[in-house]
């Protein structure tokens, strides 16, 4: 099984690296104000247009990190100036990363955030294959290295956050005039939705995957409800007894957690303790297990009562990550934790077989925060959006895991929405994708995404189940990654 938690810190969909930094080839350094980014020409794509590195860097505020080769594309790795504060842009900015995957401005444009940090490799989203356009890639803002100096937290919130692709998308949309389709997976999928709540006249269609919508933050009987049901009975006990006999065995796990630590240089100051970081991740087990796993990997789960106690550490290490509750392990997702905290809210569960074993249950985000950042709950944000979405969603996709946990609260859609759907896939855990729904699903679903970018071709336009992706697949570039994040705990 994957390492899921430490896998967090090295997976490209979440930690990109800068690579090179700025070249000179910057545009002039635009006095940021309410108006995103000066006109640049739109002569259609031939011999005599300029180039599109010319064009895109023509942009006020876009400077270029690097281009990587790929047949077929370019690529740029490129920084665009944001204000800290969208209401108040004279109040200083700051760099936001973003990647463009170039192939044609006759084409459609995906616009994708995972919510996290930006990968600076190419890459295709699903989207990206189903419509063969282009791809443009941001990083969400307060993630390194997109934070203002000082970071003002309190500007970190989901409108600002929409307002930053709002300006990157009317600057960009100059150049790319084509159809347009937000995407992103998990706290991605929750950002192209919070986008389309607040800029509902930018995109043409939103496809947001396993988008997990915490409408009522004290309320989560619906992961209780989950677990109780999700998978085999025999896996459901299997696992409970392992996460149940790490806790058991606290005192010799806990001998084994301090020399990793000491080995690695790890410490426990945002966290409070190591006791407390031991008994997050062994809470995380059975989370992260279906989050990220099969049921098929229930195979691979030890008999608790015959393992010993390395074979108990190797399997939670493998699945929940002991390097993840850290300092080291917690410092990139400080901006996560943040909003979780602040307005997307975070789920817990009872963990019944747990009971008189468990000395802190699911411990909140303030835990996971640095204390010297103030934090304050706002109950009414999702609610919000989740009425929005209910009555107000026009060409959106939400697509779930059937053995996801984080679809135990998805988004829903009421009377007033329009040409939107939920699907879920079968048997799928956080990387369920639009190819994974059954045939007819796809269909529909792949259908209607090539209609939203315009171009559906005339057979699928009379008859949907003949929709199919216009790309050949690229092993490198349709690498699909599971949206990893960490378990939110209220």
């Amino acid at each position: 099984m994957r390492k899921a938690l430490r896998w967090l810190l090295s997976l490209t969909v979440l930690i990109g690296t800068a690579g090179a930094t700025a070249s000179a080839a910057t545009a002039a350094d635009p006095a940021v104000t309410g108006s995103p980014g000066a006109s640049v020409g739109t002569a259609a794509d031939t011999g005599t247009e300029a180039d599109i590195k010319d064009r895109i860097l023509a942009i006020p505020g876009m400077s270029l990190i690097e281009e990587k080769p790929y047949p077929g594309y370019r690529y740029f790795v490129l920084n665009y100036t944001q204000p800290v504060d969208h209401r108040r842009p004279s109040k200083g900015t700051f760099q936001q990363r973003i990647t463009v995957l170039h192939k044609d401005t006759a084409r459609p444009t995906v616009f994708y955030t995972s919510g996290y940090s930006v990968g600076t490799s190419p890459r295709r989203r699903e989207p990206t294959q189903i419509v063969d356009g282009n791809q443009v890639d941001l990083e969400y803002r307060y993630f390194t290295p997109s934070r203002p100096q000082p970071a003002d937290w309190s500007k970190l919130d989901i409108w600002q956050a929409a307002s930053d692709q709002h300006r990157v998308f009317t600057a960009l949309k100059k150049i790319y005039d084509k159809k347009w389709i937000a995407t992103g997976g998990s706290k991605g999928g929750m950002t192209a939705t919070y986008y389309e709540r607040f800029y509902p006249r930018d995109m043409d269609g939103v496809v947001a995957y396993v988008a997990p919508n915490d409408v009522n933050n004290k309320e989560d009987a619906a992961y209780d409800r989950f677990f109780e049901k999700v998978g085999t009975k025999e896996c459901r006990d299997k696992l409970n007894a392992v996460q149940r006999e790490a806790l058991v065995r606290r005192e010799p796990l806990e001998a084994l957690y301090t020399a990793y630590a000491a080995d690695n240089g790890y410490t426990f100051k945002t966290v409070g303790s190591l006791d407390r970081a031991f008994e997050a991740v062994v809470l995380d087990y059975t989370w992260a297990f279906w989050q990220y796993s099969l049921a098929a990997d229930c195979d691979a789960v030890p008999v608790a009562a015959t393992a010993t106690d390395q074979e108990i550490w190797d399997s939670v290490d493998a699945i929940s990550g002991f390097s993840f509750y850290t300092d080291q392990g917690l410092e990139p997702y400080t901006p996560y934790y943040y909003q979780a905290g602040t307005e997307l809210g975070a789920p817990t569960i009872t963990l019944p077989h747990l009971k008189g074993l468990s000395r802190y249950g699911y411990q909140p985000p303030r835990n996971f925060v640095p204390r010297d950042i103030p934090m304050h709950f706002k109950p009414w944000v999702m609610d919000d959006v989740d009425g929005w979405v209910r009555h107000h969603a026009r060409q959106m996709l939400f697509v779930y895991g059937e053995n996801d946990p984080w679809g135990a609260e998805p988004f829903r859609l009421g009377k007033g929405a329009r040409d939107s759907y939920v699907f879920t896939a079968p048997g799928a855990n956080h990387g369920a994708n639009v190819a994974g729904l059954n045939p007819d699903q796809n269909a529909k679903a792949t259908a209607r995404i090539l209609e939203w970018a315009g171009v559906a071709p005339a057979a699928v336009q009379e008859d949907p189940a003949k929709a199919k992706r216009l790309t050949k697949p690229d092993a490198k570039l349709d690498k699909h990654d599971i949206e990893r994040e960490p378990t939110l705990r209220p």
